[in-house]
């Protein structure tokens, strides 16, 4: 490639100011609206202070780093979008907003599980993964716009999901309840209902990951998740709206309608959310013998791998325990990462948000813009 027709250098600067000065905006908006776009579970977790500390911190940054890159004269559009949402968000009120007591609402956005979530693990693994890469490549590689809107739709719905499982709960237990089951399982330590909860929806959700590679309608919906041709942290979040719902709900409601505390059911959300940045993650790890308890980086690549061999196993995102009982485990071989990712068949899966959102739903099955083509969407 030429000089002249070289992709222009990306300032690293400019992307982290536009980051942080979005995420400073949508943390004070949090701020006004705490009733509708903060999650009340999550509020739990954090305090008042720690937010308004971590939404300075992102304003500073956001605002010195794009200065930094408007006077370096890199990416200033870029940049600019950081400075501007900062001083938006400055202009709001920044870090000094006051507000009263939060009202219970039926509903809300939890932006500030978005927010946080998307701040960490990009703090936590960005770092982690250039350091031990199993591929060495820039955090925004081909296609990171896409998987970042699916990260943020992914936080927001899972709120809903909880709220709608929530809601059902009293109507689904009325035919499906067993009290005396129900009480045993209330009886335990929550710790012990978590390990529970665990197993039982990695169980659940593990056999629905086996209808997905084998319904070829279903297999509309998840080859979206197997469309990803680079494999980190930010890759396990691509997956379709339908695909969240069918999952999530098969495996949220059994765990409340079996009386699983709340404490336990959030706890698994969470973990949910950590391992799927954890088991995509672009992490060379030797877990050794680990590999047979937990499921690891190196395992759930090679369920991600373009290899006929891998293509019907390793269906777990916990327990590889759960592949063993259903005899779709298979270890990867040792000390080897597969040499490359995605579906069999590039070109039945389109590349962008938009067009993978409505592709199961067409008769079309092959795209001439399809992933893995030389582009930075």
């Amino acid at each position: 490639m030429s000089a002249s027709t070289a992709a222009p250098r990306r300032s690293w600067f400019a992307y982290l100011s536009a980051a942080l000065g979005l995420a400073s905006l949508l943390g004070v908006l949090c701020f006004h609206f705490p009733e509708l776009l903060t999650s009340r579970d999550f509020r739990a977790a954090y305090t008042e202070e720690f937010a308004r500390r971590l939404l300075l911190i992102g304003l500073i940054a956001a605002f010195v780093l794009g200065t930094v890159a408007v006077l370096r004269n890199t990416n200033k559009r870029v940049a600019l979008t950081g400075v501007v949402s900062a001083g938006l968000a400055v202009l709001l009120g920044g870090a000094t907003i006051q507000f009263d007591a939060i009202e219970s609402t039926p509903f809300s956005l939890g932006l500030d599980w978005f927010v946080i979530s998307l701040f960490f693990s990009a703090l936590v693994f960005i770092p982690i993964e250039k350091a031990m890469a199993v591929r060495q490549m820039s955090p925004l590689r081909a296609e990171w716009r896409t998987d970042l809107a699916y990260f943020f739709m992914s936080h927001i719905f899972v709120q809903f999901i909880l709220i709608a499982v929530t809601a059902s709960t009293a109507t689904v237990a009325a035919f499906a309840a067993w009290p005396s089951l129900q009480a045993s399982i209330q009886s335990l330590p929550v710790w012990v209902q978590f390990l529970l909860a665990v197993f039982c929806a990695d169980l659940a959700q593990a056999l629905l990951h086996r209808a997905y590679h084998n319904i070829p309608w279903l297999w509309r919906f998840h080859a979206v998740h197997h469309s990803s041709r680079n494999m980190d942290w930010l890759a396990g979040s691509r997956v379709h709206a339908v695909e969240i719902i069918l999952t999530r709900s098969s495996v949220l409601l059994p765990l409340v309608v079996l009386g699983f505390s709340s404490a336990a059911v959030n706890a698994y959300v969470i973990l949910v959310g950590l391992q799927a940045v954890l088991a995509h993650a672009n992490l060379r790890l030797n877990f050794g013998w680990l590999e047979y308890l937990l499921v690891t980086p190196r395992y759930h690549h090679w369920h991600h791998a373009r290899d006929a061999a891998y293509v019907d196993v390793n269906y777990a995102i916990h327990l590889p325990l759960i592949d063993m009982l259903m005899g779709t485990f298979k270890r990867p071989p040792p000390a080897q990462w597969p040499a490359e990712y995605g579906v069999m068949k590039l070109e039945t899966v389109p590349t962008g948000f938009w067009p993978q959102a409505w592709m199961p739903f067409r008769s079309k099955k092959t795209f001439e813009q399809f992933v893995g083509q030389d582009d930075t969407r």
